[in-house]
Protein backbone atom coordinates (compact mmCIF):
# COMPACT_ATOMS: atom_id res chain seq x y z
CA UNK A 1 0.00 0.00 0.00
CA UNK A 2 1.57 3.44 -1.13
CA UNK A 3 1.29 6.52 1.57
CA UNK A 4 2.45 10.03 1.25
CA UNK A 5 3.76 12.00 3.82
CA UNK A 6 4.69 15.82 3.76
CA UNK A 7 7.65 17.71 5.48
CA UNK A 8 7.81 20.54 7.97
CA UNK A 9 9.36 23.38 8.81
CA UNK A 10 13.28 23.31 8.59
CA UNK A 11 13.01 21.73 4.99
CA UNK A 12 12.93 24.37 3.31
CA UNK A 13 15.40 26.03 0.99
CA UNK A 14 16.08 29.07 -1.57
CA UNK A 15 14.65 28.08 -5.04
CA UNK A 16 11.94 26.24 -3.85
CA UNK A 17 9.16 26.03 -6.14
CA UNK A 18 10.76 28.10 -8.93
CA UNK A 19 10.86 25.11 -11.36
CA UNK A 20 6.50 24.03 -10.66
CA UNK A 21 5.63 27.67 -11.25
CA UNK A 22 7.97 27.89 -14.26
CA UNK A 23 6.61 24.55 -15.73
CA UNK A 24 2.93 23.93 -14.38
CA UNK A 25 0.33 26.73 -15.34
CA UNK A 26 -1.96 24.94 -12.55
CA UNK A 27 1.22 25.75 -10.02
CA UNK A 28 1.47 28.87 -11.07
CA UNK A 29 -1.87 29.77 -10.60
CA UNK A 30 -2.26 28.56 -7.31
CA UNK A 31 1.40 30.11 -5.99
CA UNK A 32 -0.55 33.48 -7.23
CA UNK A 33 -3.30 32.82 -5.63
CA UNK A 34 -1.03 32.34 -2.46
CA UNK A 35 0.80 35.85 -2.84
CA UNK A 36 -3.04 37.25 -3.00
CA UNK A 37 -3.96 35.83 -0.05
CA UNK A 38 -0.88 36.20 2.67
CA UNK A 39 -0.56 39.93 0.59
CA UNK A 40 2.56 39.53 0.03
CA UNK A 41 4.62 37.81 -2.89
CA UNK A 42 5.96 34.89 -0.88
CA UNK A 43 7.37 33.43 -4.26
CA UNK A 44 9.76 36.37 -4.20
CA UNK A 45 10.78 35.13 -1.49
CA UNK A 46 11.11 31.39 -2.06
CA UNK A 47 12.60 30.93 -5.62
CA UNK A 48 15.02 34.15 -5.26
CA UNK A 49 15.22 35.39 -1.58
CA UNK A 50 17.75 34.84 0.93
CA UNK A 51 17.94 31.87 3.66
CA UNK A 52 17.70 34.94 6.22
CA UNK A 53 14.61 35.64 4.73
CA UNK A 54 12.78 32.32 4.15
CA UNK A 55 13.82 31.72 7.51
CA UNK A 56 11.01 34.56 8.70
CA UNK A 57 8.19 32.49 10.57
CA UNK A 58 5.51 33.96 8.32
CA UNK A 59 7.36 32.55 5.31
CA UNK A 60 8.91 29.77 6.08
CA UNK A 61 5.53 27.63 7.51
CA UNK A 62 3.38 28.74 4.47
CA UNK A 63 6.36 28.49 1.96
CA UNK A 64 7.11 24.72 3.30
CA UNK A 65 3.25 24.17 2.62
CA UNK A 66 2.79 25.67 -0.40
CA UNK A 67 5.58 23.67 -2.08
CA UNK A 68 3.91 20.43 -0.67
CA UNK A 69 0.35 20.67 -1.45
CA UNK A 70 0.57 22.08 -4.98
CA UNK A 71 3.35 19.59 -5.97
CA UNK A 72 0.53 17.24 -4.75
CA UNK A 73 -1.64 18.82 -6.76
CA UNK A 74 0.34 18.91 -9.36
CA UNK A 75 0.68 14.95 -9.60
CA UNK A 76 -2.94 14.64 -10.26
CA UNK A 77 -3.88 11.22 -10.81
CA UNK A 78 0.14 10.14 -9.32
CA UNK A 79 -1.15 11.09 -5.77
CA UNK A 80 -3.04 7.85 -5.33
CA UNK A 81 -2.43 7.48 -1.61
CA UNK A 82 -4.23 5.04 0.80
CA UNK A 83 -3.23 6.74 3.64
CA UNK A 84 -1.34 9.90 4.73
CA UNK A 85 0.41 11.84 7.73
CA UNK A 86 2.52 15.01 8.01
CA UNK A 87 5.34 15.87 10.27
CA UNK A 88 4.31 19.09 12.59
CA UNK A 89 3.24 21.75 10.09
CA UNK A 90 3.26 18.61 7.42
CA UNK A 91 -0.21 17.56 8.91
CA UNK A 92 -1.95 20.95 7.24
CA UNK A 93 -0.48 19.74 4.14
CA UNK A 94 -1.60 16.22 4.17
CA UNK A 95 -5.36 17.43 5.16
CA UNK A 96 -4.78 19.37 2.35
CA UNK A 97 -4.04 16.86 -0.05
CA UNK A 98 -6.69 14.46 1.22
CA UNK A 99 -9.51 16.95 0.56
CA UNK A 100 -10.37 17.56 4.02
CA UNK A 101 -9.03 21.23 3.82
CA UNK A 102 -9.86 23.61 1.36
CA UNK A 103 -7.01 24.97 -0.52
CA UNK A 104 -7.12 28.57 0.04
CA UNK A 105 -8.27 27.86 4.11
CA UNK A 106 -4.98 25.38 4.45
CA UNK A 107 -3.33 28.32 4.01
CA UNK A 108 -4.85 30.66 5.82
CA UNK A 109 -4.56 28.66 9.07
CA UNK A 110 -0.76 28.02 8.36
CA UNK A 111 -0.29 31.53 7.98
CA UNK A 112 -2.23 32.36 11.31
CA UNK A 113 -0.32 29.05 12.98
CA UNK A 114 3.15 31.14 12.19
CA UNK A 115 1.82 34.14 13.29
CA UNK A 116 0.63 32.47 16.90
CA UNK A 117 3.60 30.52 17.37
CA UNK A 118 6.10 33.38 16.67
CA UNK A 119 4.25 35.31 19.55
CA UNK A 120 4.63 32.55 21.68
CA UNK A 121 8.48 32.67 20.97
CA UNK A 122 8.66 36.25 21.81
CA UNK A 123 6.85 35.77 24.97
CA UNK A 124 9.65 33.47 26.80
CA UNK A 125 13.11 32.34 25.78
CA UNK A 126 12.82 29.00 25.08
CA UNK A 127 14.41 26.49 22.38
CA UNK A 128 14.57 22.92 21.46
CA UNK A 129 17.83 20.22 21.20
CA UNK A 130 17.97 16.77 19.52
CA UNK A 131 18.96 14.31 21.22
CA UNK A 132 21.29 11.02 19.25
CA UNK A 133 21.53 7.49 20.13
CA UNK A 134 19.48 7.80 23.26
CA UNK A 135 16.89 5.59 23.90
CA UNK A 136 13.80 7.37 24.79
CA UNK A 137 12.55 6.07 27.83
CA UNK A 138 15.81 7.63 29.01
CA UNK A 139 14.89 10.81 27.73
CA UNK A 140 11.73 10.90 29.23
CA UNK A 141 12.71 10.14 32.34
CA UNK A 142 15.52 13.07 32.77
CA UNK A 143 13.24 15.48 31.44
CA UNK A 144 10.61 14.66 33.98
CA UNK A 145 13.31 14.75 36.49
CA UNK A 146 14.56 18.17 35.38
CA UNK A 147 10.96 20.16 34.36
CA UNK A 148 9.39 22.27 37.00
CA UNK A 149 6.48 25.18 36.87
CA UNK A 150 8.11 27.81 35.13
CA UNK A 151 11.33 25.98 33.85
CA UNK A 152 10.00 23.33 31.51
CA UNK A 153 11.34 21.11 29.05
CA UNK A 154 9.52 18.29 27.40
CA UNK A 155 10.49 15.35 24.61
CA UNK A 156 8.53 17.35 21.59
CA UNK A 157 9.56 15.33 18.36
CA UNK A 158 9.87 11.50 18.27
CA UNK A 159 11.83 11.44 15.14
CA UNK A 160 12.99 7.67 14.57
CA UNK A 161 14.69 5.84 16.76
CA UNK A 162 17.65 7.19 18.44
CA UNK A 163 16.47 10.83 17.87
CA UNK A 164 14.17 12.78 19.60
CA UNK A 165 13.91 16.85 20.10
CA UNK A 166 13.33 17.83 23.46
CA UNK A 167 12.13 21.29 23.98
CA UNK A 168 11.32 23.39 26.86
CA UNK A 169 12.74 26.80 28.77
CA UNK A 170 16.15 27.56 27.92
CA UNK A 171 17.89 27.12 31.42
CA UNK A 172 15.45 23.79 31.33
CA UNK A 173 17.11 22.67 28.09
CA UNK A 174 20.62 23.15 29.23
CA UNK A 175 20.45 21.28 32.25
CA UNK A 176 18.46 18.04 30.61
CA UNK A 177 21.17 18.57 27.57
CA UNK A 178 24.18 18.07 30.41
CA UNK A 179 22.19 15.28 32.06
CA UNK A 180 21.42 13.27 29.03
CA UNK A 181 25.12 13.28 27.65
CA UNK A 182 26.19 11.99 31.20
CA UNK A 183 23.46 8.99 30.53
CA UNK A 184 25.31 8.59 27.38
CA UNK A 185 24.01 10.58 24.80
CA UNK A 186 26.05 10.83 21.24
CA UNK A 187 24.99 14.33 20.98
CA UNK A 188 22.71 16.94 22.88
CA UNK A 189 22.65 19.78 20.24
CA UNK A 190 20.37 22.95 21.05
CA UNK A 191 18.71 23.93 17.29
CA UNK A 192 18.70 27.53 15.76
CA UNK A 193 14.76 27.49 16.35
CA UNK A 194 13.17 30.68 17.82
CA UNK A 195 11.24 29.10 20.41
CA UNK A 196 10.28 25.92 22.05
CA UNK A 197 7.77 24.05 19.47
CA UNK A 198 5.32 21.32 20.57
CA UNK A 199 6.00 22.36 24.12
CA UNK A 200 3.64 24.16 27.31
CA UNK A 201 4.93 26.89 25.96
CA UNK A 202 3.02 27.06 23.19
CA UNK A 203 -0.19 27.18 24.95
CA UNK A 204 -0.53 31.02 24.02
CA UNK A 205 -0.36 30.06 20.30
CA UNK A 206 -2.80 27.30 20.70
CA UNK A 207 -5.39 29.30 22.51
CA UNK A 208 -5.27 31.75 19.21
CA UNK A 209 -4.95 28.93 17.22
CA UNK A 210 -8.25 27.08 18.25
CA UNK A 211 -10.36 30.33 17.30
CA UNK A 212 -9.17 30.01 13.69
CA UNK A 213 -9.40 26.14 13.37
CA UNK A 214 -12.91 26.06 14.85
CA UNK A 215 -14.37 28.32 12.03
CA UNK A 216 -12.72 26.42 9.43
CA UNK A 217 -14.88 23.65 7.31
CA UNK A 218 -12.96 20.59 7.38
CA UNK A 219 -14.38 17.84 5.61
CA UNK A 220 -13.73 13.38 5.98
CA UNK A 221 -10.74 13.20 4.09
CA UNK A 222 -10.33 10.71 1.11
CA UNK A 223 -8.33 8.66 2.92
CA UNK A 224 -6.80 7.85 6.66
CA UNK A 225 -4.85 10.86 7.63
CA UNK A 226 -2.11 9.86 10.65
CA UNK A 227 -2.05 12.80 13.11
CA UNK A 228 0.71 13.72 14.63
CA UNK A 229 -0.35 13.40 18.61
CA UNK A 230 -2.05 10.05 18.77
CA UNK A 231 0.07 8.35 15.37
CA UNK A 232 -3.64 6.77 14.83
CA UNK A 233 -5.87 7.09 11.39
CA UNK A 234 -8.31 9.74 11.31
CA UNK A 235 -11.35 10.50 9.33
CA UNK A 236 -13.60 12.51 11.31
CA UNK A 237 -13.52 15.83 10.94
CA UNK A 238 -14.17 16.99 14.72
CA UNK A 239 -11.55 14.71 15.74
CA UNK A 240 -9.09 16.31 13.24
CA UNK A 241 -9.90 19.53 14.49
CA UNK A 242 -9.55 18.38 18.35
CA UNK A 243 -5.90 16.58 17.00
CA UNK A 244 -4.65 19.90 15.34
CA UNK A 245 -5.41 22.38 17.94
CA UNK A 246 -3.79 20.14 20.55
CA UNK A 247 -0.63 19.26 17.78
CA UNK A 248 0.96 22.77 19.29
CA UNK A 249 1.18 21.75 23.16
CA UNK A 250 1.67 18.11 22.21
CA UNK A 251 4.54 16.26 20.89
CA UNK A 252 4.92 14.84 17.28
CA UNK A 253 5.04 10.84 17.35
CA UNK A 254 6.17 10.37 13.89
CA UNK A 255 8.25 7.36 14.90
CA UNK A 256 5.16 5.93 16.21
CA UNK A 257 3.15 6.99 13.25
CA UNK A 258 5.45 5.40 10.92
CA UNK A 259 4.91 2.08 12.34
CA UNK A 260 1.25 2.67 12.53
CA UNK A 261 1.21 3.21 8.95
CA UNK A 262 3.45 0.14 8.26
CA UNK A 263 1.03 -2.40 10.53
CA UNK A 264 -1.94 -0.90 8.48
CA UNK A 265 -0.28 -1.95 5.34
CA UNK A 266 1.93 0.68 4.28
CA UNK A 267 5.09 -0.37 2.13
CA UNK A 268 5.83 2.23 -0.08
CA UNK A 269 6.60 5.72 1.18
CA UNK A 270 6.87 8.83 -0.36
CA UNK A 271 7.53 12.42 0.79
CA UNK A 272 6.10 15.16 -0.90
CA UNK A 273 7.62 18.63 -0.59
CA UNK A 274 11.00 20.04 -0.49
CA UNK A 275 14.19 17.97 1.70
CA UNK A 276 14.47 14.18 1.89
CA UNK A 277 14.50 14.58 6.33
CA UNK A 278 11.19 12.35 6.20
CA UNK A 279 12.70 9.93 3.58
CA UNK A 280 16.00 9.68 6.21
CA UNK A 281 13.55 9.14 9.49
CA UNK A 282 11.09 6.22 7.73
CA UNK A 283 14.70 4.46 6.72
CA UNK A 284 15.38 4.31 9.63
CA UNK A 285 12.17 3.31 11.38
CA UNK A 286 11.64 0.35 9.41
CA UNK A 287 14.15 -0.78 6.62
CA UNK A 288 12.03 -3.11 4.76
CA UNK A 289 9.84 -0.08 3.30
CA UNK A 290 10.49 1.45 0.07
CA UNK A 291 11.01 5.10 0.53
CA UNK A 292 11.27 8.10 -2.05
CA UNK A 293 10.42 11.64 -2.65
CA UNK A 294 8.93 14.22 -4.78
CA UNK A 295 10.15 17.73 -5.24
Amino acid sequence: MKAFVFPGQGAQFVGMGKDLYENNPKAKELFEKANEILGYRITDIMFNGTDEELKQTKVTQPAVFLHSVIKAICLGDEFNPSMTAGHSLGEFSALVAAGAISFEDGLKLVYARAMAMQKACEAAPSTMAAIIALPDETIETICAEVSKPGNVVVPANYNCPGQLVISGNIEAINEACEKLKAAGAKRALPLKVGGAFHSPLMEPARVELQAAIEATEIKAPKFPVYQNVDAKPHTDPAEIKANLVAQLTASVRWTQTVQNMVADGADDFTECGPGKALQGMIAKIDRNVTVNGVA
